[in-house]
């Protein structure tokens, strides 16, 4: 197995991405911290993977939430002993965030708070328990748009991944030395119910599509796969990297 013997703690992991990279953490090998807010998905999602012979917890936590991101990690060192990946796989991309002239105060602070503070936060308390073991990978999921500007745009959700980048780098600088690596994926559209919910029509949906040289949508289950490898010893000499997963949008001029 590709993780045996692994702790991994994965945010935003009761749904949708998330989820599914717990799942195949799981069956390969890794002692799975389930997090989220939504207390029933996750219990339903952790008792998924026991059902399936894995091994994780629950642990709710709001990771834009000092208090309860120190909750969720002492939880995971607690339980399993000890900590050998964060994937800071939280996030949102709500509706109403559009242009900066568009887009209010709270919205701002909203999106930057659960895509960018929390992996700062969750960042601060697993680092110190990394470092007691000198090994440890943190992987942070970025975005496409950090990369390109959009004609539709969502300017908080783009600056969040923007940061997402740039920390990073930062920290693959500072840790590597001490064997702790950090990379981020940058997914390309994703067909999630995320996603689903800014397609007003088929026209929208279309217009997004044709942009896409491999001619369709991400697929949860791609993501997964190369945070699988970010997480396993596989990948032992990548640190630093951000890897554009994304169907080749990012290729795209025409």
């Amino acid at each position: 197995m590709r993780l045996a013997n692994k702790v991994a703690i994965i945010t935003g992991s009761a749904s949708g991405m998330g989820q599914v990279a717990a799942e195949l953490f799981a069956q390969e090998g890794a002692c799975v911290v389930v997090t989220d807010t939504n207390a029933q998905a996750g219990e339903a999602v952790t008792d998924a993977i026991r059902q399936a012979g894995g091994s994780a917890i629950f642990a709710r936590a709001n990771v834009a939430s000092e208090a309860d991101v120190k909750t969720l990690v002492q939880t995971a060192v607690d339980t399993y002993g000890h900590i050998d990946v964060l994937y800071n796989n939280a996030g949102i991309m709500p509706p109403e965030d559009r242009s900066v002239t568009e887009t209010s105060e709270d919205t701002w602070e909203r999106v930057l708070d659960i895509n960018l503070k929390s992996a700062y936060l969750c960042t601060r308390y697993v680092i110190p328990h990394m470092l007691e073991h000198k090994q440890g990978s943190i992987i942070n999921v970025a975005s496409f748009v950090a990369f390109i500007g959009c004609s539709v745009p969502q300017d908080a959700y783009t600056a969040s991944k923007g940061g997402m980048l740039s920390l990073t780098k930062s920290l693959a600088v500072q840790y590597g030395r001490y064997g702790i690596r950090c990379n981020a994926i940058c997914p390309g559209p994703i067909e999630t119910p995320l996603l689903r919910r800014l397609w007003t029509s088929e026209e929208a949906r279309n217009l997004r599509l044709n942009r896409i040289p491999l001619g369709r949508f991400g697929e949860a289950r791609d993501i997964a796969y190369m945070a699988l490898y970010l997480a396993s010893d596989e990948s032992s000499w990548t640190t630093g990297a951000w890897l554009q997963v994304d169907g080749g949008v990012t290729s795209h001029y025409f």
